[in-house]
């Protein structure tokens, strides 16, 4: 079965655009952003007893090798058409290897960096008005998604999107205008749970209030998978990553 085929199989459209949930014209940077976050879901060492999500980890990769290279992409776009008989495509490529040369781990000491620069950036408000239009007001999503976002933050956010509402830079959702004070609670109530969590765990482990107990409580957020964790940690690695050499050079196992 060839790519497109896959493609349609595990992720219901033969397009190598959708797929990442991008468009054609999309920048080298936007899909390197959005392979990143996309096969994060599916990476071995988070599925690792899933034979699916191995295969879908497999396909983003051999997708990203086509839409990163300038030559398959330009042949892709006018033809529809995949190599399938290139190297860079072939079955014996160690697909995890290349991934993780792409994306190599950050540290601590670069989240707490990035935040200091990004919290207050133009980018930061950016991000955060784009992401209230794609998900038409939602703050639980909005939060969910934004670099660095958290509950602490959203008296601050709300004010950046009313005050976009108003000079008529974005539109007005009723998501986010009308939203219910129960909502606000229940949102601000998973918040106050996961801190306690992270700082129960703290406690039971007797780390102090330094870099150990952060990268404690990073840990425990990586495991249970928190969508604002997640979010955070795939757009930083994937804005500090290194930028490897072409794509067709892969390695064997």
């Amino acid at each position: 079965m060839g790519l497109l085929d896959r493609c349609q199989a595990l992720f219901r459209t033969a397009s190598l655009y959708e797929v990442l949930g991008i468009n054609k014209e999309a920048t080298e940077a936007e899909i390197r952003r959005s392979y990143y976050k996309a096969s994060l879901k599916v990476h071995p060492d988070r599925a690792p007893d899933d034979p699916l999500a191995t295969e879908k980890f497999q396909v983003l990769s051999k997708l990203y090798t086509v839409l990163s290279d300038k030559e398959q992409r330009a042949v892709y776009d006018e033809q529809g058409l995949v190599d399938e008989e290139s190297d860079a495509l072939s079955e014996n490529c160690c697909w995890e290897d290349c991934w993780r040369k792409l994306f190599p781990k950050i540290t601590v000491q670069d989240i707490l960096d990035f935040e200091k620069t990004y919290k207050g950036s133009d980018e930061e408000r950016k991000d955060l008005l784009r992401l209230y239009t794609q998900h038409g007001g939602d703050m639980d999503a909005i939060l969910a998604s934004l670099l660095c976002g958290s509950q602490d933050d959203e008296p601050r956010l709300a004010d950046i999107i009313r005050a976009a509402v108003k000079d008529g830079e974005v539109d007005e959702f009723p998501a986010f205008a009308q939203e219910t004070d129960k909502k606000k609670r229940a949102r601000r109530k998973r918040a106050d749970r996961e801190r306690e969590e992270a700082e129960e765990m703290q406690k039971e482990m007797g780390l102090n209030q330094d870099e150990d107990s952060l990268t404690m409580m990073i840990k425990q957020k990586h495991a249970s998978r928190e969508k604002n964790f997640n979010s955070f940690l795939s757009d930083l690695e994937a804005k500090y990553a290194k930028k490897g050499g072409k794509s067709s050079k892969r390695g064997k196992k």
